[in-house]
Parts: C-alpha cells; structure tokens; sequence
C-alpha cells in the first residue's frame, strides 16, 4: 500500500503569482531544488539534490510533465533510485490552486510514496518546509515591486 502527502495553504494573492512559482525553474529553484522544468506537457526533467544514500536516493529526481490546467492545476511524475539504473520511488505530484476569499488556495497532493515510514516522513517534512519558503518568496518579491 501507497502512502500520500497533502498540504493546503493559503496565498494572499493570485493564483498567477502563485502559479509563477511552481512553473518558472529559476523560482522553483529558489523554494525547491536546482532544475530544468518547462512548462510543456511532456517534457521530462529532473531536479537535483545531494545523494542521501540511507534512502538509497542519488540526488536526481526524474520527472515528466502530465497535465497543464494554467493558472489551475500542474500535474507530473516523481521518480527516483539509487543511481544504478532501479527505481524505489515511482509517485506523482499534482499541485491545485483554487482562487478563493481574495487570494489562493494551494494544494499538493503527492501520490504513490512507498511504504517506508523514514522516507515518507522526511518527504512530508520537506514539503511543508519548501512550500512555506513559497510565502517567503512571494512576500519578498512583493516587497521589491513596491519599492520600485
């Protein structure tokens, strides 16, 4: 059996600022990892990571992207092993945004993580982190537009 990670937040502002941040590398970067993203459907990339090899992890994310709603929902695969050509993480990331009360409401469901409770909780874990670096951002980036 398959374990899921859900989070819900809430964003004061667009769902076309939110959005900007889960769709452009170089601000996906700055709140999750080092990346070659584009907004296609199809297109494979990988985000990357120091190895952790007690999660038998090489540092390297496989992804491709399935499904594009703009502004709406983002959906891609998440794949991941030990370097060796095997997979141990086959699992799928789909990120909601619903404009609601003035703002955005964000959701993150990541679907089909293994069993492994360790692996389970630090990715719970490291979600919420690198979501609420997104607030961050967006609060910073705001600041610097007004200054402006």
């Amino acid at each position: 059996m398959n374990r899921t990670i859900k989070h819900q937040f809430f964003y004061s502002q667009t769902p076309e600022t939110v959005w900007e941040f889960l769709t452009k590398a170089e601000l996906i970067a700055l709140w999750l990892m080092p990346n070659d993203f584009q907004l296609i459907s199809g297109h494979e990339f990988r985000f990357t990571i120091k190895a952790i090899p007690e999660f038998e992890f090489d540092g390297i994310i496989y992804c491709r992207v399935l499904e594009i709603v703009p502004f709406k929902k983002l959906v891609y695969s998440w794949k991941g092993g030990p370097g060796d050509g095997t997979t141990n993480l086959d699992s799928v990331v789909t990120w909601t945004l619903v404009e609601k009360n003035n703002g955005t409401e964000l959701l993150l469901e990541h679907t089909g993580i293994m069993e492994n409770l360790s692996i389970y909780n630090a990715m719970n874990e490291g979600w919420l982190k690198n979501i609420t670096r997104i607030a961050e951002l967006i609060k910073t980036e705001s600041n610097g537009k007004t200054r402006s």
